[in-house]
């Protein structure tokens, strides 16, 4: 029978979203018709589901439930067969068959699609963090950030930034150069949250003579000299001894690696 207005009930053992924007994507495509949409979520219970049901029998609506929860689903099937309401079960035809593909069961939890979007979330304001205050462009990122990371040019802070950010980490990296006072922030946040890289003259030198030729410019820039080096190392341990933070040596490191170790000292 044809309804000129339709009510759809979204029943979720969740938050109801998934259901809900399936809903609105497909009632879009009867435009000028109208669909209410009431949504029941955070369902935990069998009386709840019974409740639901009977307001769409009333109503003449539809039921579209997101529930992976084994026996509530089993109830919406068992009642909504009774009272000849119409009830669409979104996720459980799909769980049924990724079960039968990985050969396991599901972990029937509720809500595990808001986790993970929370997760990536994170990155990405951990991400847009690391950017905004790479290189000390502004200093009140050193307030802000998790993880401050110091060393001279070229001892990887800003992918290494990048690294962190991935495992949410809001991460402020700042160069330390014998010509530049340090910010006054870095001596007045904690030094727990400071790291400290420094890396031995040999490696510096052959990663800046690397970096200058693919910009063109002669090897023999003071920016690679074995003397400049020393300089600039010599004036950042002496800040990071003042600070007091711990120090990595990431000569022979990759990132990940020098991540890794970053990370396994902030949760501990």
């Amino acid at each position: 029978m044809a309804h000129a207005n339709l009510t759809v009930y979204v029943v979720s053992d969740s938050a109801g979203d998934t259901g809900e924007h399936a809903v609105r994507s497909a009632a879009a495509q009867f435009h000028p018709l109208s669909v209410q949409i009431r949504r029941a979520a955070f369902i935990q219970s069998r009386e709840a589901i019974d409740f639901v049901l009977a307001a769409a029998e009333e109503d003449q609506g539809i039921v579209l439930y997101t529930l992976v929860i084994p026996y509530l689903r089993d109830h919406m099937v068992e009642q909504s067969g009774r009272k000849d309401v119409t009830a669409i079960d979104l996720l459980g035809s799909l769980i049924d068959r990724l079960e039968d593909r990985f050969g396991r069961e599901s972990r029937h939890e509720p809500g595990l699609n808001h986790v993970l979007d929370a997760d990536y979330f994170r990155k990405v304001d951990a991400v847009e963090f690391a950017v905004r205050y790479d290189d000390a462009r502004d200093v009140t990122g050193i307030l802000k950030a998790d993880i401050v990371l110091i060393g001279v040019s070229r001892t990887s802070k800003t992918p290494l930034s990048m690294v962190l950010a991935h495992k949410t980490y809001k991460v402020a990296n700042v160069p330390l150069v014998p010509e530049l006072v340090p910010p006054k922030e870095l001596f007045t946040v904690s030094p727990s949250k400071v790291v400290g890289l420094t890396i031995n003259t040999e490696t510096l030198n052959a990663i800046r003579k690397e970096r200058l030729k693919a910009l063109g410019l002669p090897h023999t820039a003071s920016y690679a000299t074995a003397e400049r080096i020393r300089r600039e190392l010599d004036h950042a341990g002496q800040v990071m001894e003042k600070i007091g933070c711990v120090i990595i040596d990431v000569s022979n490191k990759a990132v990940e690696e020098t991540a890794g170790l970053i990370v396994e000292r902030f949760q501990r």
